[in-house]
């Protein structure tokens, strides 16, 4: 028993230094970094300054952010259009394990790899144009690759797991008999679907769309490789400013602006989680 104790007490402090030194240190660097001048030679000057926060806000940066929630919204709607039908499948379908592995298959393979898939199929000589030029559809190739288009989708087929299985878990708890009840009180499908489906699973659509809407900002290899040097979004910019324009504090700036939106989307969650699951959120009814 004395063995198993100290055992314990082993693995927890062993976790919580690796959480302090890989999570929260850094993330403490970058905090304070965000509050420092720039430096060209040692990269940050002990001089605080709010001018990185205010940067921010500039026009073309801001842009920049209202593009990238553009996409990111896009992508989180696409996700949610496609994942919740499929997701209500998987929970009543009697092949939901098959169905639960080939959702869980592309975590098998690097994110980076399946990116690069997509440019073989959607580059001039690619998969799709040769389809198309085959049957005679296109007289010649379509320009697919480094476009917004080709931005979303590389979005939506990289994140599209992380809004199907929030989403399944909610359906999967769903009482058949609250859908039936509907039905018997007249009601059609869509108003069951709005006024008793969507309310009860509320919790799993947000917690997908923020798997999907935090990612989906953040991702900066997918559009480099899919848009191209034109399709700057938030997570370009944060890299740029870290590898290319060596601007740390700026970059750190983007980087704590980033991480609090994270937090008010999670605040989000929990309350929604509150309202409809007070047991789950740990709140007496």
């Amino acid at each position: 028993m004395k063995d198993r104790s100290l055992f314990k007490t082993a693995v927890i402090a062993l976790v919580s230094l690796w959480i302090v030194a890989l999570v929260c240190l850094p993330n403490l660097l970058v905090v304070a970094a965000s509050f420092l001048e720039r430096d060209e030679f040692r990269f940050v000057r002990p001089a605080l300054t709010l001018d990185n926060y205010r940067q921010v806000f500039d026009p073309v940066f801001f842009a920049i952010f209202m593009r990238s929630f553009g996409f990111a919204a896009a992508t989180t709607a696409l996700a949610l259009a496609a994942g919740y039908p499929f997701a209500t499948l998987l929970a009543r379908s009697r092949f939901r394990r098959t169905l639960l592995v080939l959702v869980v298959i592309p975590f098998w393979t690097s994110s980076l790899v399946r990116t690069y898939a997509l440019i073989g199929l959607l580059k001039a000589k690619g998969i799709v144009n040769s389809l198309l030029l085959a049957t005679g559809l296109v007289r010649e190739p379509l320009s697919l690759l480094y476009t917004d288009g080709a931005v979303l989708l590389g979005l939506v087929y990289t994140l599209l797991p992380f809004m199907i299985l929030p989403l399944y878990a909610a359906i999967e708890k769903l009482d058949p008999q609250l859908s039936e009840a509907g039905y018997d009180l007249g009601a059609s499908r869509w108003q069951v679907l709005w006024h008793v489906t969507l309310p009860v699973t509320l919790p799993g659509i947000v917690a997908g769309s923020i798997l999907v809407f935090l990612p989906a900002l953040g991702i900066f290899y997918v559009p480099d490789l899919l848009g191209g040097a034109k399709s700057m979004l938030l997570g370009n910019l944060i890299k740029n400013q870290f590898l290319t324009a060596r601007h740390w504090p700026f970059g750190s700036a983007v980087s704590v602006f980033l991480t609090l939106l994270m937090g008010l989307l999670l605040w989000g969650y929990y309350a929604s989680l509150k309202r409809f699951n007070p047991d789950l959120a740990g709140t007496p009814r």
